[in-house]
């Protein structure tokens, strides 16, 4: 026959708990949430360098002989002419927004042409 033994060692209810793990949790938390709200509102911005103007230094005879060349899927609003020489435009994806370069219906980059290049 087995007895089992009462644990004496236990603290009865009347005393009153002197553990601070669950403040000093909290105190851990705090920064942590803070850290957390920071970085997600941080992913709300505008990216740096985007413009925010569409079609900023494009005339609108330049944007009317884009609209003829320009493939019909692509958003000739948001038409912008980089350091490259080509025009590239905004493609709002389902995750993220992508600058992706200006192409004809062929497939073909459509690129300012230097004068300097077409006289030689």
């Amino acid at each position: 026959m087995r007895t089992i033994e009462a644990n004496t060692d236990a603290v009865s209810p009347a005393t009153p708990s002197t553990d601070t793990s669950g403040m000093r949790g909290r105190r851990i938390l705090k920064p942590v949430l803070l850290g957390g709200a920071i970085l997600t509102l941080g992913a709300c911005t505008m990216p740096v360098g985007g413009s925010t103007t569409p079609n900023a230094g494009i005339s609108p005879n330049t944007l009317e002989q884009l609209s003829v060349l320009a493939a019909p899927y692509q958003n000739l609003q948001s038409v912008e002419l980089r350091e490259d020489g080509c025009y590239w435009y905004r493609h709002d994806g389902p995750v993220e927004d992508t600058m992706l370069p200006l192409r004809t219906s062929e497939g073909r980059f459509i690129c300012k042409v230097d004068p300097d290049q077409t006289a030689g």
